[in-house]
């Protein structure tokens, strides 16, 4: 099974923009009634598969007096997704915290990119088809772990954190080395078949619970709540302040659509199980689905929970330059966000 190299995403990165651009995605951004989003795999992604599948993006345009073009586009890895809103080919971005925090660091007095919103609260499962591993100190260099981004998505940076606590902060990027980018259904189906290079995979759901069920030599080794220190938000939803100020009935249209979104997840499961086999033409089992969405470890909600701890470390090891005082510093200043944390 091909690994893609750090090279050979950057490649894949120019030929994805350039399909952009052939659809129209790359031109400038910032023209009210235009929404572009970049999302990318799984459940926790699950309140924008709502917002398109129901229109409620255009719905709530409607209601700000405005017509939305709506368009999606599918990235793997917040490197990815961090190059593609910079670049202008997508307005808005969808990934984890870690992407946000570096990219709010970089931007700050320029672009002064931060979140929207979170994506809900899901745990992360690190998975390895590897019976010799237990915990994070029994890899060796045998074993490779797949991960959206390397050193850059969230799961990398739990994975650092994890490092960190176990074998000392300096030694936090300690299983960088065994680390490839891999996107999370190639990495799923690493780990399920078995045989390959990739042991390993810190995925999301419903990644993380679809190898659990298929492969009976898969274990969790760690579980990104316990790093952590509890439910928290690992993705959400970023732009720039430039995009904010500019678009303000689509800015607010999109948030409406997003807090509708998360009502119609709590009030009927069931359709929004069906909503994301539809709109991802996937073939995950529904009622392993229903059981992840109605998973007491799993909340849909746009307010940011314990994210915190996350940019305190990659402050602490000088992967962001500022040290924010709250989540409120790089998220925007909207009332779903002011409780966040």
């Amino acid at each position: 099974m091909p690994v893609i190299r750090s090279s050979a995403r950057r490649r894949f990165l120019s030929l994805v923009l350039a399909a952009s651009g052939a659809l129209g995605l790359a031109a400038p951004a910032h023209a009210e009634g235009r929404l572009r989003i970049a999302e990318q795999y799984g459940v926790v992604y699950l309140l924008l598969n709502v917002a398109q599948d129901q229109k409620l993006i255009e719905k709530h345009g409607k209601a700000q007096g405005i017509d939305i073009q709506v368009e999606f586009v599918k990235l793997s890895g917040g490197a990815a997704i961090n190059e593609a809103l910079l670049s202008g080919s997508i307005d808005v971005a969808g990934a984890g915290i870690g992407p946000l925090l570096t990219l709010w660091d970089r931007t700050r007095g320029r672009q002064n990119v931060k979140g929207i919103a979170a994506l809900g609260n899901f745990p992360y499962y690190l998975v390895t088809n590897n019976p010799a591993v237990r915990t994070i100190a029994d890899f060796t260099d045998k074993d490779r772990i797949a991960t959206p981004a390397v050193g850059v998505s969230v799961q990398s940076r739990i994975l650092q954190l994890a490092s960190a606590k176990a074998f000392g902060y300096d030694q936090y990027n300690k299983l960088d080395k065994l680390q490839v980018a891999l996107p999370h259904p190639e990495a799923a189906a690493a780990i399920i078949k078995g045989g390959t290079e990739v042991t390993t995979h810190f995925a999301s759901p419903p990644f993380q619970e679809q190898e659990l069920a298929a492969n009976p030599n898969a274990r969790v080794v760690l579980k990104s709540y316990d790093v952590l220190g509890g439910p928290s938000s690992a993705t959400a939803l970023y732009a720039t302040e430039r995009f904010r100020q500019e678009n303000p009935k689509t800015y607010k249209a999109f948030v409406d659509a997003l807090a509708e979104a998360a009502r119609l997840i709590k009030a009927d499961p069931e359709q929004a199980a069906d909503i994301f086999l539809r709109v991802n033409k996937s073939g995950i089992d529904r009622k392993l689905l229903l059981q992840i969405i109605r998973s007491p470890e799993v909340e849909f909600t746009l307010t940011p929970q314990n994210t915190y701890a996350l940019a305190e470390f990659m402050h602490r090891v000088g992967a962001i330059k500022h040290r924010p005082a709250s989540a409120r510093e790089y998220f925007f200043d909207d009332p779903h966000n002011a409780a966040g944390s």
